[in-house]
C-alpha cells in the first residue's frame, strides 16, 4: 500500500510536523512514566485504527522494555490483572476521550475523578496532550493512508 501523500516532501506539513514534534516532546519530557504514556498512545492507535501509530509505538514500548503481555493486553486491559490501578486510569480517560463521538458527554466525571487519584494537575495535563496529540497523528495516518510495518525504533526521534 502506497501513502495517498508524502507528508515529508510537503513544505505546510512539514511546519506542522516541526510544531508536532515539540508538543510530543513536552509531553515525553513530563513526569507521567514513559511505559503509561506508550501504553495509551497504543490504545489511542488501536482504537483509530492507526496501523502506523500501533507498529510505531508497539515497538518502541517493547525498546524500552515493556513486556509482550503488557503490548498484547492494551485492547484487553479491562480484564487484564498485568496493569497498575494508575495505568488502568490512563487508559480508561485515553479511551473516554478518544472516544467523545461515542459519549455524548466526553469524558465523565468518574473517569477524570479516577485519574486524578493517580495523577497530580500536571500529569494531567500531559496527559490530555498526549491523548490529543495521538488522536491528531491517528487522524493525519487514517486520512492519507500511510503505510505500517517499517517503522525503526527512534526513527522520528
Amino acid at each position: 500500500m502506497d501513502a495517498r501523500l508524502n507528508l515529508f516532501a510537503s513544505a505546510t506539513a512539514g511546519k506542522a510536523f516541526k510544531h508536532m514534534m515539540a508538543a510530543g516532546r513536552a509531553v515525553k519530557e513530563s513526569t507521567v512514566p514513559a511505559a503509561t504514556q506508550e501504553l495509551v498512545a497504543l490504545r489511542v492507535s488501536q482504537i483509530n485504527g492507526c496501523a502506523v501509530c500501533i507498529d510505531m509505538h508497539t515497538k518502541e514500548a517493547a525498546h524500552a522494555g515493556e513486556t509482550p503481555v503488557r503490548l498484547n493486553l492494551v485492547a484487553a486491559w479491562r480484564e487484564a490483572t498485568v496493569y497498575t490501578e494508575a495505568e488502568r486510569a490512563a487508559l480508561e480517560l485515553a479511551e473516554e476521550g478518544t472516544r467523545v463521538a461515542d459519549g455524548a458527554g466526553g469524558v465523565s466525571d468518574e473517569v477524570w475523578e479516577r485519574a486524578a487519584l493517580h495523577y497530580d494537575e500536571e500529569e494531567l495535563a500531559a496527559l490530555v496532550m498526549h491523548i490529543a496529540f495521538m488522536n491528531l497523528a491517528n487522524r493525519i495516518n487514517a486520512i492519507t493512508r500511510q503505510p505500517a510495518g517499517d517503522y525503526e525504533v527512534g526513527q522520528f526521534h
